[in-house]
């Protein structure tokens, strides 16, 4: 497989509007393909349809196919609850080509539980795509984006950068790159209005470079 991992260091992160803006990004050059493997809480979060919109995507820009839970849980616990069991096998199964450039998007962080044995990063071992790491920029990201990029680097997994989600905080950012030492592509604000041509025109003016280069 080609492409992207997005992760997040928490939940409710900003992870979908990262990758929908991933995709305005990388369409040009690359036969684009998003898929969220596990989602909970479905009957009110629908990430799919989320970046569907703000991506202006097409039936074949999207894979539909993964868990799907009502609960609005740990993937674990989600999946309990609904009598089944996930695991890193059966997400794999889903998978029926790799000729796209995938966008995945996964559910919470790294050390989220997917069954008693597996977690999140299990999965991200498994599809072993560049990670782009989603954090929040207010007060506790410095914590929060170094253990992850510990995690991840831990797990011999290759980190593509961060995106900071929120007011723009330098000091922050100065951190996290520093400790990190890792790259912070952009710090995303928060979209007066957020609609898929907003999301194109700051995808345009602050990530083309970076995934342009990616692609090739």
């Amino acid at each position: 497989m080609r492409g992207f991992f997005v992760t997040g260091t928490d939940t409710g992160i900003g992870k979908t509007i990262v990758s929908a803006s991933l995709i305005c990004a990388l369409r040009d050059v690359e036969k684009i393909c998003y898929w969220k493997p596990i989602q909970t809480g479905i009957e009110k979060d629908n990430d799919t349809e989320t970046v569907k919109n703000l991506a202006n995507l097409t039936d074949e820009e999207i894979f539909d196919k993964g868990f799907r839970l009502e609960k609005p849980l740990s993937p674990h616990l989600s999946a309990k609850l609904a009598n089944i069991e996930i695991t890193v096998k059966k997400i794999l199964r889903f998978i029926e080509t790799d000729e796209n450039f995938w966008i995945v998007e996964g559910a919470g962080g790294v050390f989220v539980p997917l069954n008693e044995n597996e977690l999140m990063i299990d999965l991200m071992k498994a599809l072993n795509l560049p990670v782009l790491i989603v954090a929040r920029s207010s007060l506790g990201t410095i914590n929060h984006t170094l253990l992850t990029i510990e995690a991840l680097r831990k797990n011999n997994l290759k980190i593509f950068g961060v995106i900071l989600n929120g007011e723009l905080n330098k000091e922050n950012r100065r951190a996290i790159e520093h400790f990190g030492k890792v790259k912070v592509l952009a710090e995303m604000p928060k979209f007066e209005k957020l609609e898929y041509e907003n999301l194109k025109s700051w995808t345009r003016k602050n990530l083309y470079g970076y995934f342009e280069k990616a692609a090739d």
